[in-house]
């Protein structure tokens, strides 16, 4: 795991005080920036070394063929994959004639600082040439948040010790060599050079770049426009040809003096728009961000999170390692959300190639309750997208012989992308999933606008899915057979836990919505009888539970599966690399969270006393090979008592590309896991829940966070929490928010804003001693990630 030495322990910034070239993809994924719309990853500005170049652009992707040994009916035929663009934020020096690159002369200092206020990569080096010239360079990265086309770079060559030469080479280069992705010749194929050129152009200080993918025929634009500052005389020109622009930028440097060159960047894509509007786009924004200029677009950044960590930040007192890790992720999950509008939320954001730059259910049931709960029109915003894909789940639906729609278990466009179907296909829950995060954005926000666009139409076409897939038997119970739950070592079994209970709440959303809706529901051809249905079915739900050992199988049957002999198997993880999937589903052993999970998200459905017995029982076979699990393992350790496990599963979804638990952080930071770092704290040790529409407030801090604090908003008013071991205050934090109902402690209160509320901190003695976990599959203890 990356140690504590290469990014120092900070409460408001991320800062490698030194290259370290062995990390070089881990860092690229951990300094990358985006909006939403553009991503940039954190490699060098001179482009090298790296391991993984990238420049994203939201839901931008290339056509691949699916590879399968055997197919069958139904089967995928084409994947997506998400494409690096042309990249612009290249900047390479030539010192005299000795270009800077850090494997040759003597890197003297080198740090780079992402600094989470300012929403800004900072980059300060200095450097000696192989011939003996030192220069600094300072470079400043950013990807603006208020102008969403917009990328920009501030880079200054200062000379130190003797006059010298400097050439700034600013380019634009697409079809950048990837690494080998697939050892399919096809996929290999579809993926080299998937940019055609279909126009360029030279500007007055800069260049335009047009480039069509060969399959999916989708056009994309980048334009870079500069601003030159030389002490004397300089000189500017530009070439261009289809695959790359270059500007260089020529002067001469004596002691002390200073080159400066502001780069713009404008980005954009379209399926429809022609090359003329998409060039003319992109000029545009170029000519905003000139107009607005650096100190300008600096400052509207600063601005904007400003805003967002007014409304979001999570102060946790006490434990510098978990304040910096949460910041972390806050930032990042708010990168690959903001500025997204009506596109997906990739599972990476836009911080590698990873998943193939896909969505999955992680999305909504991860990254959407802290983005509804902090900045709620981005959330609106990802279900807006999910609602424009509807068309292409309802055919998906109807090849699978079902009613309604089936969202896909991975996409870019809305089209299903997985090629192995018990772990895709199979994995129905995707689609309540969808209608639980539908219903917590109008509760938590009241805004029923989303509700009537199209919330009530995906929560009817959800629940159709799942009336058409469930069945009766012959005492009235209603079972849903053969899927997979989140649990992936568990594929295809009968009525699975989370699934039966998320399906019953879709029901129920769906009746609710039309209840509210009714003129809509009337246009969808909703009956009586399809009203009935749905509610006979949400009412006789099954839930297995065993009554021998007092627990809950996660699907029918599981506690019967031959014991994981741990001893005997392989230690190397995740499993499924190591094991057929054969053994693995037939087997108690658990990939992730997955009844678990169910209680987090369906808190009603369970006893106090089941809760505490279900965690007991799957803490011992849940392997966690998906970073997926921690944060809810967390979320439920916390509400069962068992404070300090928490604190550690806590940091190991916090930690997860900061110390690369997983060591996969290279391919792209994991936006769910960041997510589940909100959740672990808000959720876990803040016990916050929803309740029949009720916020519920539940807080307890383990011994290490002497005080946790957060913000969200709900129904327009933001409310501040806080608790230490003794007391927990809460407060309206906006002088026109309304007054806010909710349960603190199983008592109703009114917080309103002249007159916060505080109680002492109620504390829990838990029923069960904290359980053991398989056998080198414990969470690190939280003291020792800080080393």
């Amino acid at each position: 795991m990356i140690g504590r030495a290469v990014f120092p322990v900070e409460p408001w910034s991320v800062r490698e005080p030194a290259l370290h070239p062995n990390l070089l993809a881990q860092t690229e994924s951990v300094f990358a920036l985006s909006n939403g719309h553009i991503g940039l990853r954190g490699n060098l500005d001179e482009g090298e070394p790296h391991v993984i170049p990238g420049t994203y652009l939201n839901s931008f992707f290339e056509e691949r063929p699916l590879p399968y040994a055997e197919g069958g009916y139904g089967y995928p035929e084409q994947g997506q994959t998400v494409v690096d663009v042309t990249d612009g934020k290249i900047l390479r020096l030539v010192v005299d004639d000795e270009p800077f690159d850090v494997r040759y002369g003597e890197l003297v200092a080198h740090q780079r600082v992402l600094d989470l206020r300012a929403g800004l990569l900072r980059r300060d080096v200095e450097w000696i040439s192989p011939t003996g010239k030192p220069v600094r360079v300072r470079s400043t990265r950013m990807v603006s948040f208020t102008q969403r086309a917009v990328a920009a770079v501030e880079y200054e060559v200062e000379a130190i010790d003797d006059e010298v030469m400097i050439r700034v080479q600013s380019g634009l280069v697409a079809n950048e060599q990837q690494p080998r992705v697939s050892d399919d010749p096809r996929v290999a194929a579809a993926l080299d050079r998937p940019l055609v050129a279909v126009d360029q152009d030279q500007e007055q200080h800069g260049a335009i770049l047009l480039h069509r993918t060969r399959t999916s025929g989708l056009l994309m634009v980048a334009a870079m426009d500069h601003i030159v500052e030389a002490p004397g005389r300089f000189d500017e020109e530009t070439d261009v040809r289809p695959d790359w622009a270059r500007t260089t930028i020529t002067c001469v440097l004596r002691p002390g003096e200073r080159l400066r060159v502001l780069k713009f960047l404008g980005y954009g894509w379209s399926s429809r728009r022609s090359p003329q509007a998409l060039r003319d786009q992109a000029a545009a924004a170029v000519s905003g961000a000139r107009h607005t200029g650096w100190d300008g677009l600096v400052a509207a950044q600063r601005g904007y999170l400003d805003e967002f960590w007014d409304a979001a930040d999570v102060e946790v007192d006490g434990d510098p390692v978990l304040q910096q890790a949460v910041r972390f992720a806050l930032f990042h999950v708010l990168q690959a959300g903001a500025r997204a509008e009506r596109r997906a939320i990739p599972s990476k954001g836009l911080t590698g190639p990873g998943y193939d730059g896909h969505a999955f259910w992680d999305t909504e049931g991860f990254s959407l309750p802290l983005l509804t709960y902090t900045v709620p029109d981005a959330a609106a915003n990802a279900l807006r997208w999910r609602f424009a894909t509807l068309p292409r789940a309802k055919e998906r639906a109807a090849t699978l012989g079902l009613a309604g729609a089936a969202f896909p278990w991975r996409t870019i466009r809305g089209e299903e992308c997985s090629g192995y179907w018990p772990a895709g296909t199979a994995a129905m829950h995707l689609n309540a999933v969808i209608a639980h995060a539908l219903e917590r954005y109008r509760v938590v926000t009241g805004d029923l606008t989303l509700d009537r666009e199209c919330g009530t139409e995906l929560l009817v076409e959800t629940a159709r899915l799942w009336a058409s897939l469930g069945h009766h038997d012959l005492d009235g119970r209603w079972h849903i057979d053969k899927v997979t739950g989140p649990d992936e070592y568990s594929a295809v079994a009968d009525d699975n836990v989370f699934t039966n209970l998320m399906a019953a709440r879709n029901l129920r959303a769906a009746l609710g919505a039309c209840a509210r809706n009714d003129d809509v529901a009337e246009r969808l051809g909703v009956t009586d009888t399809e009203r009935t249905a749905w509610r006979r079915a949400a009412d006789a739900v099954y839930v297995p539970y065993d009554e021998v050992l007092g627990v809950h199988p996660q699907s029918e049957g599981f506690t019967r599966y031959a014991p994981w002999d741990f001893d005997g198997s392989p230690d190397r993880h995740p499993l499924l690399l190591h094991v057929p999937y054969f053994r693995l589903y037939r087997s108690q052993i658990v990939k992730q969270a997955d009844l678990v999970l169910a209680m987090h998200w369906c808190p009603d459905a369970f006893t106090a006393e089941q809760k505490a017995r279900n965690v007991d029982y799957y803490e011992r076979i849940t392997v966690r090979d998906s970073s997926l699990s921690a944060c809810t393992q967390a979320v439920m350790c916390a509400e069962v008592g068992h404070l300090e496990l928490a604190h550690d599963y806590a940091y190991e979804a916090a930690l997860v590309d900061l110390r690369d638990v997983h060591r996969n952080t290279g391919d792209g930071l994991h936006m769910a896991s960041l997510a589940g770092t909100w959740s672990t704290l808000v959720e876990g040790f803040g016990g916050l829940r929803e309740h029949d529409e009720l916020l519920a407030l539940d807080p307890r801090l383990p011994a290490g966070i002497d005080r946790l604090a957060f913000r969200l908003r709900r129904r327009g008013t933001r409310l501040l929490v806080e608790v230490d071991h003794r007391t927990v205050r809460c407060t309206v934090r906006n002088d026109d928010g309304e007054p806010l109902k909710l349960c603190l402690y199983d008592e109703l209160v009114e917080v309103r804003p002249e007159a916060p509320v505080e109680r002492r901190v109620v504390s829990m003695t838990p029923s069960l001693p904290p359980p053991g976990q398989p056998p080198g599959r414990s969470p690190r203890p939280h003291g020792a990630a800080v080393r």
